[in-house]
C-alpha cells in the first residue's frame, strides 16, 4: 500500500478516536485564526461584538475603522499614508490632500466611495453592506484661493442603531440643508487641527450644530492643537483620554452628558 495512503488512513483513524469537539476543532476556530495576516505574520484579531455593539479604532490622521456586529469593517479617509492592517469592506475618501484618498485602493475592498465631484457630478452614495449603511453629504473645500465644490463628503455610518458621522476635511460650518441631510448623529469624528480644516471656533460651532453624544478628535498634529480644542469644549463636554486606540460602544451605553473621547494616536 502506498505510504501516502497509509498516512491518510492512520490520520482518519486518529480523528475518529478523538472526541467530536476535538475532531472538528478547526470548524470552531473562526475568522481570527483563519483570517487576514498582519505584516509581522500574526493573525489580525477582530472584535467579538454583541448584536448592538460597534467597535471604533483610530488608525491615525483621519482614518478610523468602524466594525459592525456582523463583521463589516469600514475605513474612513482611506489613503496611501496610513491604512488599517486588513482591507476593509467599505473605504471612504475625501479629496483635500493625498493623506485622505488614494488612486490605488486595495482590490479586495468591495465598496470604494470617493467623496468628491467627478465629471461635474457631486458624489452621492447610499450603500448597504449587511448590517451597515453608508451615505454621504457633500461639502466644499478650499483649493488655494478658489473653492472645490463638493470636494469633501461627510460620510454617515448607520450601524447597530447608532449614527456615526465622519466630517472629513470640513472647511465651513453647516447650512440647514446640510443638517437636514445628515440628520441626528450620535458620534462625530472631527478634525481639530485648527488651521488646515476649520479653525477651533468653527469646528466647535459645527459640533454645536450636530449635538452628538460623543466627539472623537482626529487630524491634529500634536498636543498643542488638541489642547486648544479641548479647552474650548470643557464647559459643555466631559473629556476622557483613553489608553487605547479603540473602544466598543452601543446605544445603551452612550453617555448622558456629551463627551469627548481622545484615542491614542493622531
Amino acid at each position: 500500500m502506498p505510504c501516502s495512503l497509509v498516512s491518510r488512513l492512520l490520520l482518519a483513524l486518529a480523528l475518529l478516536a478523538l472526541p467530536a469537539s476535538f475532531a472538528h476543532a478547526d470548524a470552531c476556530l473562526g475568522p481570527v485564526a483563519r483570517g487576514p495576516i498582519a505584516p509581522d505574520g500574526t493573525a489580525i484579531q477582530f472584535a467579538a461584538l454583541g448584536k448592538d455593539e460597534v467597535k471604533i479604532t483610530y488608525v491615525g490622521h483621519a482614518t478610523f475603522t468602524i466594525e459592525s456586529p456582523q463583521g463589516v469593517i469600514a475605513a474612513t479617509d482611506y489613503n496611501d499614508y496610513v491604512r488599517p492592517l486588513a482591507p476593509p469592506s467599505i473605504a471612504t475618501m475625501n479629496h483635500a490632500h493625498s493623506t485622505h484618498y488614494t488612486h490605488r485602493p486595495d482590490q479586495a475592498i468591495k465598496h470604494v466611495l470617493r467623496g468628491w465631484s467627478r465629471e461635474g457630478k457631486p458624489p452621492s452614495y447610499d450603500v448597504q453592506e449587511r448590517d451597515m449603511r453608508v451615505r454621504n453629504v457633500p461639502t466644499n473645500i478650499r483649493d488655494g484661493e478658489a473653492t472645490e465644490f463638493s470636494g469633501n463628503s461627510i460620510f454617515i455610518f448607520e450601524v447597530a442603531g447608532l449614527c456615526i458621522a465622519h466630517l472629513g476635511h470640513l472647511h465651513h460650518t453647516l447650512t440647514p440643508d446640510h443638517l437636514k441631510a445628515i440628520g441626528q448623529v450620535d458620534i462625530v469624528f472631527a478634525a481639530v487641527d485648527g488651521s488646515w480644516t476649520l479653525d477651533h471656533a468653527g469646528i466647535i460651532e459645527v459640533i454645536g450644530q450636530l449635538q452628538p453624544k460623543i466627539v472623537v478628535p482626529m487630524h491634529y498634529f500634536g498636543e498643542t492643537a488638541l489642547n486648544r480644542f479641548l479647552s474650548g469644549m470643557r464647559a459643555t463636554h466631559g473629556i476622557e483620554r483613553l489608553t487605547s486606540d479603540s473602544f466598543i460602544i452601543s446605544r445603551a451605553n452612550l453617555p448622558t452628558k456629551a463627551a469627548i473621547k481622545v484615542l491614542l494616536g493622531h
